[in-house]
């Protein structure tokens, strides 16, 4: 089914569960989006023979050695400039039917030497390994490399590795001697090795390493290796610019060969290749002598200490390996049921999420849903059952693993706060636009990983095609349920259980009025907010007169965003108090010329720009089908491109004036005097001017200028029109144009006729000016035009405040569509800016509000601080419901809220979260965790998600807090 949910959605109106699969393609919804650093080169990406033996490597190898004397064969990927980095993930399991095929997994994992020994003795693993002895990278050019990471505050260690033949006569010496030992593994060799440690581990046959150490984290490291010409000597950098701190430090600390010496063993056949890399280039190679490749891996770390003892080691494990683990029947502790992974015990959930670097966004909106009791239920369920790993908009069921492992140490009993990495990982494979470690938008991954886990728990295995219907004038009941009824048959979790409803959607062609009803879904509510930053302009125009009466003047008019041409003239003729007889033409001007004319009424004003500059000319309403003259003004300038050298060039703004019938050059002239009127020099500023071009008679034949009373200043010229004449013909000089082709151009003689032959009834006219003819005018506010609306920086708005109501009042308010949003009338068979009403027809459970506190334009960005009072135990929507075939209450509470504090340059995110067992707000900012004395405190103006359970049995479900109802949104 193609509904419009995708059309009407993307405006802001809504979300559907199709927008996972535009996420899964790199599309990025329109929120909150922050400056990234600059991209680093990709990981290498390559694919390599498992089971490989690296010691038969040298060039001069036999043309047709054994399969066993091969070395490792490998395709040569150069990493594209701009793509992004290989995302850290979890371990994969082995057992879980989730994760990926280990034939598409190319990461590689560094462990501790003695587990990966282990594992290879235990599980016959033939694998053969390349060792080496790291030394500290010496020498000038690593003090240099040094102090340049001081002056650019990027923050580098670096080290040296060799190859070192004796530690694979005596691989277990190092170990003695103090050294620490590491095994570079390759991702299919790193499930077998796990594999079997939680085979031992689950049958307690042998005291292996895992069940001797304690957590099990992994941590993304990118290094960055390079090869020194005619030596087999790999210099590896660890750089705090491509690393986040808590990494960067972590890799110093397991890789760094200070005090005592690292030993590492490469099984990968990573550093195999390098060095292959490295042999076949070319001596001419114009590349750089040592050429650094970025490498990624995944550091597998068992040896950071629980505070739970034995317990907790096992509760941890359980966690990590994921549902496979407790899809297999064998649960550890007292925590989980062995029939298939359901939870006896939780604990209080009260636990902190630490920020990884700049992830305040994810443990905001995960902590809210962490507390939503049913995904509570249903993730510490069975819920393993009901995943889909053939659906093609999923992902084969990883990101509901991961959601459900996380959710589960939230709730896990006497638990602690802890790190997500398994989870933002996983996350980062999937979406791109999360990977790394920039800042985010909370309700953009609420979007994403509530579409995830829909697709991952979809119980529709194969999705039946459906074509929806037009109304054609059926009841919307029976058109509503048939929309629903052809979702439900494609689209069936717990997500659509819980979170899902339903709105009816309008659209109103305004020409032929055909109507377009659809019902479409939603996910969650995207609400505008009635600012009057959003939805009021302030627009400033410069009025001229066309008689020569008054000057130029500027007007401040405050018109609706959404609004039209004709709303913003009606409201600027009510500004300059224009009379009955006249009318406006308003125009954009640009470069000295008139470059728009807007005279369509039902353009939208949003294609005005801020910085443009309008003009509004007072025209004779009873001439509407009049010709106009439009003079343009342009005098000698000299400019740097032309090396000083003077040329004609436009100046101040375009005056413009009605045309008589008959038109000839003194009718032109004596129509342009008369707009002049108003910036006439005064007598006294003339002395010089009248020194230069003399007091002559005047010339036969000069019309009468009439003159208001209002231009005092200007009456001199009336007594002696002959002077006029003289600054006329020495002053300036008159040219016919055009606006399509400016050259070349006609001069006007006085006695010749001129006819208007375009189809606009637009006469053209350039008057270029004298420079004695510049000095008898004072044209200062010709080239001073105010701009559309001029943005004062560090201005402070008031505070602003409005209901939530008010939200949904914008929000279902008629309104038209967007230039960008033209629907297709199947009436007209043309693309329409149709008017679109929303309506809400069905609610779901779990009611999600997301308040539009970021705005972005072409041109602009910017966030509302508008404080939006929210009822907190009685939201009462019963009068937003059309559907009254129902007698379902619509009565919500609220249970959870994700804050966004700070501005568009950056901010931070935390959680309010109601707890029912201790009847108490809790304030979830990362890791720390605590309750708050006074409920009231949770509305502040940084609200920016809600989330609404519904009210069961019409009563608040915390009766103990309130004893009355509060609801601002009944009638």
């Amino acid at each position: 089914m193609t509904s419009r949910v995708d059309r009407i959605g993307a405006r802001g109106r809504g979300a559907t569960s199709s927008a996972f699969s535009l996420l899964r393609h790199g599309s990025q919804p329109m929120m909150h989006r922050l400056p990234s650093p600059p991209v680093s080169p990709s990981p290498l990406r390559l694919r390599f023979n498992p089971n490989p033996n690296p010691n038969q490597i040298p060039p001069s190898a036999s043309p047709n050695p054994s399969p066993a004397q091969r070395p490792r064969q490998t395709i040569f990927l150069d990493a594209a400039p701009g793509s992004r980095m290989l995302a850290a993930s979890d371990a994969p399991s082995t057992s879980s039917p989730g994760p990926a095929a280990a034939d598409d997994d190319d990461r590689v994992f560094l462990v501790q030497h003695r587990w990966w020994k282990e594992a290879q003795d235990g599980a016959g693993i033939d694998a053969h390994g390349v060792p080496y002895a790291s030394t500290p990278a010496g020498g000038p050019t690593s003090y240099g490399m040094k102090v340049l990471s001081l002056i650019m505050n990027d923050y580098t260690a670096a080290f040296t590795l060799r190859k070192a033949d004796d530690l694979a006569i005596q691989p277990e010496a190092p170990a003695k001697a103090g050294a620490r030992s590491y095994a570079l593994v390759a991702a299919d060799l790193f499930d077998k090795a796990r594999a079997w440690h939680l085979d031992s581990l689950k049958s307690n046959s042998k005291n292996v390493l895992l069940t001797e150490e304690a957590s099990v984290n992994i941590y993304p490291i990118m290094l960055r290796v390079s090869v020194t010409r005619g030596t087999n000597a790999l210099t590896v950098k660890i750089s705090k610019k491509d690393n986040s701190a808590e990494n960067f430090k972590k890799a110093n600390k397991i890789l760094v060969p200070d005090p005592e010496p690292v030993h590492i063993w490469d099984f990968s056949g990573r550093t195999t290749f390098i060095l292959m890399n490295e042999w076949n280039r070319i001596p001419q190679d114009p590349r750089s002598s040592d050429q650094e490749m970025p490498l990624e891996i995944q550091f597998y770390d068992i040896s950071e200490p629980t505070a739970n003892g034995a317990a907790g080691k096992k509760d941890e494990l359980a966690l990590t390996m994921g549902s496979s683990a407790l899809s297999n029947g064998s649960m550890m502790d007292m925590d989980l049921d062995s029939s298939g992974g359901i939870c006896k015990q939780v604990g209080s959930g009260l636990i902190g999420l630490d920020n990884l670097g700049n992830t305040c966004f994810m443990n905001s909106a995960v902590q809210c849903l962490a507390h939503t009791s049913k995904l509570v239920d249903y993730f510490l369920g069975d819920y393993h059952k009901e995943i889909n790993t053939q659906n093609p908009l999923g992902m084969k069921g990883e990101l509901a693993y991961s959601f459900g492992d996380l959710l589960r140490k939230i709730w896990a009993i006497d638990g602690i706060s802890f790190p997500p990495r398994q989870f933002k990982a996983r996350l980062a494979r999937f979406a791109p636009q999360f990977n790394g470690f920039n800042q985010h938008d909370s309700q953009e991954l609420l979007a994403f990983l509530l579409d995830g886990l829909h697709e991952d728990l979809n119980r529709v295995k194969c999705k039946p095609y459906s074509e929806a219907k037009d109304a054609d004038g059926r009841p919307d009941e029976e058109v509503a349920d048939e929309y629903w009824g052809n979702h439900l048959a494609r689209n069936d979790s717990i997500i659509v259980d819980t979170c899902q409803g339903q709105y009816k959607s309008t659209l109103v062609c305004p020409l032929c009025k055909k109507v377009s009803i659809t019902f479409d879904p939603f996910m969650y509510l995207s609400l505008p907010l009635p600012s009057t930053a959003t939805t009021t302009r302030t627009m400033t125009v410069t009025v001229f007169s066309t008689d020569g009466t008054t000057g130029p003047c500027p007007y401040t008019v405050n018109v609706a965003q959404s609004g039209y041409t004709k709303t913003f003239i009606d409201a600027l003729s009510n500004a300059c108090s224009l009379r009955d007889d006249e009318r406006l033409l308003v125009a954009e001007v640009y470069n000295g010329s008139l470059i728009r004319y807007l005279e369509e009424p039902s353009e939208v004003i949003s294609l005005i720009r801020d910085g443009d500059r309008l003009v509004a000319y007072r025209l004779p309403k009873d001439s509407e089908d009049a010709p106009i003259v439009v003079f343009k003004n342009e005098r000698m300038e000299s400019s740097l491109s032309s090396f000083g050298r003077k040329s004609w060039k436009n100046f101040g703004t375009p005056l413009v004036s009605n045309l008589p019938d008959t038109i000839n050059g003194r009718t032109i002239y004596d129509l342009f005097l008369k707009l002049l009127t108003p910036f006439r020099a005064l007598k006294d500023d003339m002395s010089d001017v009248d020194q230069i071009t003399g007091k002559s008679s005047p010339v036969n034949g000069t019309s009468d200028i009439e003159m208001s009373s209002d231009a005092a200043e200007c009456s001199s010229i009336t007594n002696n029109a002959g002077e006029d004449d003289i600054m006329t013909e020495r002053g300036m000089e008159f040219f016919l144009s055009s606006e399509r082709f400016p050259n070349p151009r006609i001069k006007i003689e006085m006695d010749q006729t001129v006819t208007v032959s375009n189809p606009k009834k637009r006469l053209l006219v350039s008057v270029s000016w004298q420079d004695n003819g510049l000095k008898q005018y004072n044209l200062d506010s010709l080239d001073s035009l105010p701009e559309v609306f001029k943005a004062v920086l560090f201005a402070r708005r008031p505070q602003e405040t409005c209901s939530l109501c008010a939200c949904l009042e914008a929000f279902i308010k008629e309104e038209p569509l967007g230039p960008e949003d033209m629907w297709y009338c199947p009436g007209c068979k043309e693309h329409r800016q149709a008017s679109k009403k929303l309506d809400l027809w069905r609610l779901p459970e779990i009611l999600i509000i997301h308040l539009k506190r970021f705005s972005y334009s072409r041109y602009t960005k910017n966030k509302l601080d508008t404080f939006v009072d929210f009822p907190i135990h009685d939201l009462d929507l019963s009068r937003y419901i059309r559907d009254r075939s129902r007698q379902m209450l619509n009565h919500y509470q609220l249970y959870a809220v994700s804050n966004h504090y700070g501005g568009m340059g950056g901010g931070h995110y935390t959680a309010y979260v109601y707890h029912e067992g201790k009847k108490k707000w809790y304030d979830f900012d990362d890791r720390c965790v605590q309750g708050l004395e006074k409920e009231d405190s949770i509305k502040t103006s940084a609200a920016y998600v809600l989330f609404y359970r519904r009210v069961q049995g019409g009563s608040s479900l915390d009766t103990e807090t309130t004893t009355t109802i509060e609801s601002d949104c009944t009638a």
